[in-house]
């Protein structure tokens, strides 16, 4: 049969128009076919991608036929909610629903990888409740976006492992590990093929439901090869079983034995200066790993990670742990976070976001510097690795160990509530191992010569770089970065303020004009309002500046800078000068010859309530640096507690004088507090709403500095209002800001206050 004129090739015959239209109509007509739903508990639990408050629960969904394999607890999925689609995480599958009226059905299965482990599901649910947040909001911290292309990788891997099995010599398509970044920060493709051949774990499956973690020896039950494979690596890296550095502790190695028992051993460290933290904590994973168990291992930045990295990968052998950090990117982020999902490692160490990581079997949890603020999380509902990880070893029935040059009152709560034990080296071996720590003021031990003048350093300071200086890097720490960073007048020291904003005034170079840090307009004809004097004075001086004075005064000594636009690693075992920030420290590669440790004031000056412990925070993690025997001095008044706790090196002591003042005042974290900040009104309403638990103290509201809210009609000033509750009594201020927050929401309310409970700062 040949076309038609005016018939494309191939089209054999036409349907007259009338049926062209009626076969439109009935195909439009025709419905989906009905869908049926699956035979075995057909009733999916999902937890909605919402950060309302009253939404805060399970909504039940059906689960179709189709389905059925795909939809496993803990994987992603989409739902229909409220007319729009939103994702969420399938938490449990169940016979019936409670809900009487017509169930929908799920609208997809994103992927049928089991993201959400029951453990991290526990765990988040008791996150959220504990800081009167919602559960998305803490899922949205523990679980990392999605990477399709990973997850299929992962599944090639999984059949190479296979096919690896039958045939152990290998093949062609054998691919390279993953190549190690600087610290040999990486997982083998060894590893992430036998993550993924072991597959995800069984539908409905539950940790907590597996042997005992708290009564249950975890050394024979759980993992039978752990502990040879353990050995093996040791054997590889060619160290022998030991306490390591952990026999400078006298508690040390009583603490690895119950490690490798797989007991939850809990113990605030204070570590020794000048020893290799890092090791000792490569050490106790070790031992946990020996019994089986796996270990979390969380520390402040990227740097500490690496160093990290580096002892595990000594201590364990390649590819038998994982590090985390953000700047490995999405991808390669996802997919080591899916080989430790999949058993592949059990060992991880990362910063703030690895305390959500799904270490399966968990033994061990590490937190160093738990003071540093950078383990408070930034995003709601604002939880702190230290209570994150408190929470999940007392959860899983594992080991506890926080770790610091110092001792933070936190710790030291955690010791005399007795769910920790202290950790620390006797007095003799710490005076072996610390240097001599000198205190000097600021204004009556300036110089007489001209150098001291220049650099702005009590002449005890220039003293001990001159003579340190000879024989290695010398490490002056400064307290801000910058140039001139605040300037006052320099006849009534009144702080200077920009004529238009009011804006304080700095300078931010040598050659710059005295400008407005909020405006940026130069300040040329700036004269005092209250005494019209037209000179300024510096009042905090920056890192570049002060490495420009040293400049001067040591003409013959290279002058590095260590901050915020570039930080060192590591410096030689040479004569020179190193200006850096608190926490942009290198470390020297024999330790410093000596530190300064200018400016003292301006830290212990802050209004804040940790003022002086931070300080003994910055100073003692900078002093550490220096080699044994070396000099410190400390620009501060040497009649101050801290002070003398940083000369005698205790910082037990000063922590536990510190925690009983505060429990007689009655601050944090002798007390509990809760802030709710935000617009005036929103304040005060939600502070009506709020039933408050027996024995809440309301403390405001009152204005927040200079910060202001922004409403529907305009900014207005921020105000603040502090809840304090005995420790005892957190639970149930949370749950009554939860209920007041999720009243707010229903009504559709978006200028909602800021809830936050225990707020780093609350002075």
């Amino acid at each position: 049969m040949t076309a038609q004129p005016g018939q494309p090739d191939g089209v054999l015959f036409d349907l007259p128009e009338q049926e062209r239209t009626t076969a439109r109509a009935a195909s439009r007509s025709r419905r989906p076919a009905p869908r049926r739903p699956a035979e075995r508990l057909p009733v999916a639990r999902v937890v909605v991608d919402t950060p309302l408050p009253h939404l805060d629960r399970y909504f039940d969904y059906r689960v179709p036929a189709d389905m059925d394999e795909a939809a496993v607890p803990g994987c992603r999925v989409k739902v229909r909610f409220n007319n729009r689609q939103l994702g969420g995480f399938l938490a449990e599958r169940v016979e019936t629903s409670e809900f009487s009226g017509r169930l929908a059905y799920l609208e997809a299965v994103v992927s049928p990888e089991p993201v959400l482990t029951p453990e991290i599901l526990g765990l988040a649910r008791a996150v959220a409740d504990r800081y009167a947040g919602t559960l998305s909001d803490v899922l949205r911290l523990a679980v990392p976006p999605r990477h399709a292309r990973v997850e299929k990788e992962a599944a090639k891997a999984a059949e190479a492992a296979v096919a690896g099995h039958a045939h152990p010599q290998g093949g062609p398509d054998e691919g390279p590990g993953v190549p190690s970044e600087e610290g040999g920060d990486s997982v083998s493709a060894q590893a992430r093929a036998a993550g993924a051949a072991s597959g995800p774990p069984p539908a409905g499956s539950d940790p907590e439901a597996a042997p005992d973690t708290a009564d249950a020896p975890r050394g024979s039950a759980t993992s039978a090869d752990a502990a040879p494979d353990a050995e093996a690596a040791r054997e590889a890296a060619g160290t022998e079983p030991g306490p390591g550095p952990w026999a400078d502790y006298p508690e040390g190695p009583s603490f690895l034995r119950a490690l490798r028992s797989g007991q939850p051993a809990r113990a605030v460290w204070n570590a020794l200066p000048g020893t290799d933290w890092a090791d000792a904590v490569a050490v106790a994973a070790g031992e946990a790993l020996a019994a089986g168990r796996g270990t979390v291992v969380v520390v402040p930045d990227g740097r500490d990670v690496r160093a990290v990295d580096h002892a595990l990968g000594l201590r364990l052998g390649e590819g038998r742990h994982a590090a985390l950090t953000a700047d490995l990117g999405p991808a390669e982020r996802y997919r080591r976070w899916l080989s430790v999902l999949r058993g592949g490692v059990r060992v991880v160490v990362g910063t703030r976001a690895a305390v959500f990581a799904p270490v399966r079997d968990l033994g061990l949890v590490v937190l160093w510097d738990d003071g540093d603020d950078v383990h408070a999380d930034p995003h709601a509902p604002y939880p702190h690795a230290r209570t994150v990880l408190s929470m999940r070893a007392h959860r899983a029935g594992a080991g506890a160990l926080i770790g610091g040059h110092t001792r933070t009152t936190d710790a030291q709560l955690l010791v005399e509530s007795g769910w920790a034990r202290p950790l620390a080296a006797d007095r003799a071996t710490l005076r072996s191992r610390a240097p001599v720590v000198r205190a000097a003021g600021d204004d009556r031990e300036l110089a007489r010569d001209e150098a001291a003048r220049s650099a702005r350093m009590p002449s005890v300071a220039l003293r001990t770089a001159r003579e340190a200086a000879r024989t290695g890097p010398v490490l002056f720490q400064v307290p801000r970065r910058g140039y001139l960073n605040t300037l006052a007048c320099a006849g009534c020291r009144e702080p200077a303020r920009c004529d238009s904003c009011r804006g304080p005034l700095a300078v931010r170079g040598s050659h710059a004009m005295p400008s407005c840090g909020w405006c940026g307009r130069v300040a040329g004809q700036w004269a005092c309002p209250e005494c019209g004097v037209t000179r300024m004075r510096a009042v905090v001086v920056g890192a570049r500046r002060t490495a420009e004075e040293l400049g001067r005064a040591f003409p013959s000594l290279t002058v590095r800078t260590s901050g915020r636009e570039e930080v060192l690693s590591r410096v030689a075992d040479a004569p020179s000068l190193v200006v850096a920030t608190p926490g942009a420290e290198p470390v020297a590669e024999n330790g410093y010859a000596a530190a300064v440790l200018l400016d003292g004031w301006a830290l212990l000056n802050r209004m804040d309530l940790r003022a002086s412990e931070e300080a003994l925070r910055r100073w003692l993690n900078a002093a550490a640096l220096v080699r044994p025997g070396g000099t410190v001095v400390v620009s501060a008044d040497a009649s101050l507690p801290v002070v003398q706790s940083f000369v005698r090196w205790d910082p037990a002591g000063f922590a536990e004088r510190e925690l009983a003042e505060r429990r007689e005042l009655g601050f944090p974290p002798a007390v509990a507090m809760a802030s709710v900040t935000g617009a005036p009104e929103h304040v005060r309403e939600l502070l009506d709403q709020i039933e408050l638990p027996e024995g809440t103290e309301l403390l405001g509201p009152v204005p927040v500095g200079a910060d202001r809210a922004v409403g529907p009609d305009g900014d207005h000033p921020t105000e603040r209002a502090l809840l304090r509750v005995p420790r005892g009594g957190v639970g149930a201020l949370s749950r009554s800001l939860k209920v007041a927050a999720s009243a707010r929401s229903a009504r559709r309310d978006e200028h909602l206050a800021q809830v936050r409970v225990d707020p780093l700062h609350v002075v």
